[in-house]
């Protein structure tokens, strides 16, 4: 057996194994329609649980890597070349239609007790910096707190130089506008979050709506649109609750080299997934530099809170510092500082993982 579950890794042999496959179907080891080696067998040959196995199919089964077949074990459905979907009707998956059931707002909101402990260390040990005009980008401590973050948490490996902080998603897509230019045609999914359209249109920019299908964007619909720049919300799209697979993330990426287009990843919600890891972001897959990537605070932190932020390529804030550089930062730096000391105490992914509890715990309820 070529798989090795290290006893003495820090990381849990579930997620060992979970890479371990993955690495083999991405690289064409297990084809598309193969069925992989049952549980039990694998189970016994690694000397681990049968839960343990089941642990990391279920994480490949989450992603679009494979899927279970009643009675007859686990199949691949990773696709390397060919992301044709036949789907041609929307359809919402079960946990979409479940997790439309689950009510975590009213236990969302960040502890009071921690973020009023948190406002009160900053006004102590900050003083009078909070005054201090920041950096046009953000402030230095939160975009170094933010890129660290990102490379533990989602695999996003970049300089806090890359990240450019904002007051909230639809500031950022304003900037992204003029950014790419209003020249471009921007591809939106369909159904989607109706400020997206709205706050692009209101930059001059003209959009496409491209159908969506049960795992993202149809594929018929991507290649007829003449689109240059893709938005997509690959995580939970709202309102149709659909998550993009590895198979239709590695088309968006097909798409943009194709075309030499760009795309903006709306990464928004996808912390609070009811997965034991976190989705692979389309921005840490991609080799491309014309990836964008977008999240806010605003359902991890609270609604109130305007804080976003946008992270580029090196050479895509060459472009920014040369048409935007002269934009000042539209977040308070006393809300920067106090959001910094959340993401640094470790406050902020404690509040990650307690929502994710409760959303893992209402579906089994449900």
């Amino acid at each position: 057996m070529k798989y090795v579950i290290e006893k003495n890794k820090d990381m849990p042999a579930y997620l060992q194994l979970y890479y371990q496959l993955r690495r083999d179907i991405e690289s064409g080891a297990y084809f598309n329609g193969q069925k992989l080696i049952s549980k039990r067998v694998l189970a016994e040959e690694l000397s681990v649980s049968v839960v343990t196995v089941e642990h990391a199919y279920l994480l490949l089964s989450d992603e679009g890597y494979i899927e279970s077949r009643e009675r007859s074990g686990y199949f691949v459905i990773y696709r390397a070349d060919d992301f044709i979907s036949h789907l041609n009707k929307l359809e919402i998956s079960d946990y979409a239609q479940k997790i439309k059931l689950v009510n975590v707002d009213s236990n969302q909101n960040f502890p009071f007790s921690v973020l009023s402990r948190t406002i009160r260390k900053v006004l102590l040990d900050y003083g009078e910096a909070i005054f201090t005009k920041t950096d046009n980008k953000g402030c230095l401590p939160l975009r170094e707190a933010i890129s660290k973050y990102l490379d533990r948490a989602v695999g996003i490996k970049v300089s806090a130089n890359q990240i450019v902080v904002g007051a909230g998603a639809e500031y950022l897509y304003g900037l992204v506008a003029q950014l790419l230019g209003k020249d471009l045609i921007y591809a939106l999914e369909n159904p989607s979050y109706s400020q997206i359209q709205k706050v692009y249109e209101a930059n001059g920019v003209s959009c496409r709506l491209l159908e969506m299908g049960k795992t993202g964007i149809k594929t018929d619909e991507l290649r007829k649109t003449d689109a240059q720049v893709l938005h997509v919300t690959p995580f939970n799209s709202s309102p149709s609750l659909v998550t993009a697979d590895i198979s239709k993330r590695n088309e968006y990426l097909k798409w943009i080299d194709e075309r030499n287009g760009f795309l903006v990843e709306d990464n928004y919600d996808s912390e609070l997934t009811v997965s034991k890891k976190n989705e692979d972001t389309i921005f840490s897959m991609s080799k491309s530099a014309n990836v964008i990537y977008l999240n806010t605070f605003s359902h991890t932190v609270s609604s109130s809170l305007r804080i976003g932020y946008m992270v580029l390529s090196e050479e895509l804030m060459k472009v920014f510092e040369e048409k935007l550089g002269f934009y000042s930062c539209t977040v308070s730096v006393f809300e920067q500082y106090v959001l910094t000391e959340l993401i640094n105490s470790g406050d902020f992914e404690r509040q990650i993982n307690r929502i994710r509890r409760q959303r893992r715990k209402q579906l089994k309820e449900d």
